[in-house]
């Protein structure tokens, strides 16, 4: 019996089949396979066919991962939203605190009016802050103004992007009329001014965005 699986097993090899397809039909162990194939021979075709089988295998495998991290990542952020259905005004506001501490610039000893720098690239994160700044440091949304700096890479594709973030912070497209060129990255930057003091400042809003340059 032995003797058959093993020709049989040697056949196959010979034909350019893998150790994983001639254990499916010869019911022996991989080290016995081994031992009865260490001495055949393959020809440069049959090889190819073996690395383009492995190949394939490895991104099988790699797909599974990816769908299967997709899968936690997405139950994940549902278990997280049905825990936080609505934040209180108390929550937002320390969220937004812990969005200028982490994200903001802080302004230097002796200095004034040095203004708050706020970047990062998230858009939900960006709308937050949008919002603390209104709720609760009562800047006019007509006193926020928008600053878009592009490389010259993303030119033609300028409109996608001024769309992108004006749905995105729900501005009116308008207000993303002032374009500059030349820089690696895509900037937007917010100036407000609060029209009752003299405080001054600027919010930069997402420092790369690159799911707004991904888009066609």
């Amino acid at each position: 019996m032995k003797i058959e699986l093993r020709e049989k097993a040697i056949e196959l090899r010979l034909q350019g089949y893998t150790y994983s397809e001639i254990l499916k039909v010869t019911p022996v162990s991989r080290s016995t396979l081994s031992l009865w194939l260490r001495s055949v021979g393959l020809s440069t075709r049959q090889k190819q066919r073996i690395t383009e089988l492995k190949l394939q295998s490895a991104k099988r495998g790699a797909l599974i991962r990816k769908q299967e991290r997709i899968r936690k990542t997405i139950q994940i952020k549902t278990i997280a939203s049905n825990e936080i259905t609505q934040l209180t005004r108390k929550e937002l506001w320390i969220l937004g605190t812990a969005l200028y501490w982490a994200e903001g610039s802080k302004e230097k000893t002796g200095a004034n009016n040095s203004g708050i720098i706020f970047s990062n690239s998230d858009p939900f994160m960006i709308r937050i802050f949008l919002l603390w700044l209104l709720e609760f440091l009562h800047i006019k949304q007509e006193n926020i103004v928008f600053e878009i700096y592009i490389h010259e890479s993303h030119k033609n594709r300028l409109e996608v992007v001024k769309k992108y973030w004006s749905d995105h912070c729900s501005f009116p497209l308008s207000k993303f009329d002032r374009i500059y060129y030349g820089l690696k990255e895509l900037y937007i930057i917010a100036e407000w001014c609060n029209g009752n003091t003299t405080v001054f400042g600027t919010v930069f809003l997402g420092s790369n965005p690159s799911s707004a340059a991904s888009k066609n």
